[in-house]
């Protein structure tokens, strides 16, 4: 085993560099600086994004790992850069995304002194990563960063953060990487389905007139579209997926009938709550897909595939819990089930479908601009083979909705946490990995806001990302729940936009205004036909609203559907000046 003598800081580097990263998203600062100093000796194989604000550098890492199904990585210095990082975090811990944070910490003589822009990081992070370390000696850094990368991307995936005092990334050692595996007490192994699952899973399969698979974030994580399709067509099984399950399975074939939960397909919905056997795959039986959990599904048998023993009967209760890998349980139980014919329950949720008026408003002889039918146009300009980041709020619904996804990873959405803010950066993350596919982030004009400042992360690194904002002078979503829920009173949801032309001309960016459905597809492919960072401002309907919609803590089939008295629309496309 060969040693050198090598600093903190370049070991930190080194170790990085054999996990097969590439690129890490990043802002220096005093507790950080040795890191950075270090970098220089590793250009050739890390590639460093100089981010506009930390929050930005863990959306970026983020967007990255889902993306490419790898570990994002992202760094910052102690106190606020470190404190930055926390939004981010918790957005990969509730979407089970692996990333790895490294942030710089003040000497470890001076912790616990309230020093300069010192902060308790690793327990301020404590609920929003799946681990966190805090480095006080420099022999336990390399192995501390292997198990950390580890930890980030083995079971049910999740954020590291490991805090590093200044004085250890100063101090050197004879080192040599670890090559041992890295084993941890009380790891959960994959377990797999055993002899007796298989076997009530096929009976319970055989006994079903109604069954219906639920395709969660787990098909994506675990690559299991293959099998389960596999199983979906040998048994003749309906799937309906969740907001993170898009693109799982193949949106055209036509045993995926569509999404579920407070804003999915009021169809898929109606599908659950008649079932008589739900197969959870991958996902958590979350409040936004379930409703009233109550009265969730009432009559039907429960499995559940989950490779996270937490999540089994956490909110709803099952009749076959089966712990293990996705992929591998649908592997075991493929051979053992029959061909089945479920033709009757596909007319049916057929018939639900036809009588659904949710989706009427892209059918509809109108001039104005809804964010239904730029959602549509955008799939149809991009002939459903880009890879879309979209943000949080009516814009993300609607994507959902109207753009249609035949791959895994080419819907990136923050899911759990519905983080504000998310799209421009993960969309730059995302595009570090994305070589072949158009990269579009779907933006409102209230998330936009919030990380505009990424604009300059995007010019500097000449990012290939088109940027399609949704502008409807509100916080939309917030606002619909005020007109249905709270009288119309829009208390503090108007919110006005810079002139985003102008924004993107101080940036060098290429910029077009967009107030007519005629105008989408022509403005799209003048984008298309360019490289580096473009950007489209889509004036679309104040009040519009996302159908359908489950209110919060209603029944599941209580679907609120769009009001036939819209389909007498009115032209209500704002003039240009009053957006400045």
């Amino acid at each position: 085993m060969n040693k050198k003598q090598l600093t903190g800081a370049e070991i930190i580097w080194d170790c990085v560099a054999k996990e097969d990263v590439s690129v890490v998203f990043g802002y220096p600062g005093g507790a950080i600086l040795p890191a950075y100093d270090a970098l220089e000796k590793y250009r050739d194989k890390i590639h460093h994004v100089l981010v506009r604000h930390e929050q930005g550098a863990t959306h970026m890492a983020d967007g990255f790992a889902r993306a490419s199904g790898k570990v994002g990585v992202a760094m910052a210095t102690s106190g606020p850069g470190a404190t930055n990082m926390i939004t981010g975090l918790a957005t990969a811990m509730m979407d089970s995304i692996p990333i790895v944070c490294i942030t710089g910490q003040v000497p470890s003589s001076v912790i616990g002194t309230d020093a300069f822009q010192e902060i308790d990081i690793t327990g301020a992070t404590l609920p929003v990563t799946k681990h966190n370390y805090l480095v006080m000696d420099i022999n336990e850094l390399a192995s501390t960063i292997k198990e950390a990368f580890h930890v980030a991307r083995s079971g049910r995936p999740g954020p590291v953060l490991i805090d590093i005092p200044k004085d250890i990334q100063n101090e050197s050692i004879d080192y040599s990487y670890p090559e041992d595996l890295v084993e941890l007490p009380g790891e959960v192994k994959s377990q797999g389905a055993n002899e007796e699952q298989v076997k009530i899973f096929a009976e319970m399969l055989k006994a079903s007139k109604r069954p219906f698979i639920l395709a969660g974030h787990g098909v994506i994580m675990s690559e299991a579209t293959s099998n389960l399709m596999k199983m979906s067509e040998k048994a003749q099984i309906p799937i309906g997926t969740t907001l993170l399950g898009i693109g799982g399975v193949p949106k055209s074939n036509p045993l995926v009938v569509g999404w579920m939960g407070m804003h999915g397909d009021s169809w898929v919905n109606q599908a659950i709550q008649k079932a008589d056997l739900l197969i959870a795959c991958g996902m958590r039986f979350d409040d936004r897909v379930t409703g009233n959990l109550k009265t969730y599904s009432p009559n039907s048998k429960k499995i559940h595939i989950e490779i996270d023993p937490s999540e089994i009967n956490k909110n709803v209760r099952v009749d076959l819990p089966i712990l293990g890998d996705l992929n591998e349980v649908l592997y075991q139980v493929l051979p053992h089930l029959d061909n089945e014919d479920h033709s009757t329950w596909f007319d049916q949720i057929n018939e639900w479908k036809r009588e659904s008026t949710s989706r009427d408003i892209i059918h509809q002889n109108t001039d104005t601009l809804m964010g239904a039918h730029v959602l549509r146009k955008i799939w149809e300009g991009t002939k459903g083979d880009a890879l879309i980041v979209t943000d949080v709020g009516q814009h993300q619904m609607l994507e959902a909705q109207y753009y249609e996804h035949n791959d895994p990873r080419t819907l990136l959405t923050s899911g759990g946490l519905g983080t504000m803010g998310f799209s421009l950066p993960a969309g730059i993350g995302a595009s570090f990995h994305e070589k072949e596919r158009e990269v579009w982030i779907i933006v409102g004009d209230g998330s936009f806001q919030m990380t505009m400042t990424e604009l300059g992360t995007a010019v500097q690194e000449n990012r290939n990302i088109n940027i399609a904002i949704i502008n409807n002078g509100y916080l939309g979503l917030v606002r619909q729940w005020q007109e249905m829920f709270y009288d119309a009173r829009y208390s503090e949801t108007p919110i006005i936009s810079p002139d985003y032309i102008k924004l993107a001309d101080a940036y060098g960016i290429k910029a077009f205004r967009v107030k007519k459905l005629n105008d989408v597809l022509p403005t799209m492919r003048k984008v298309q036909e360019q490289k580096g960072p473009s950007l489209i401002e889509f004036v679309v309907e104040k009040q519009d609203m996302v159908y359908p919609m489950v209110p919060t803590g209603a029944d599941l089939h209580e679907m609120i559907e769009r009001p036939a008295s819209t389909n007498n629309l009115k032209k209500t496309i704002r003039e240009e000046e009053s957006l400045v």
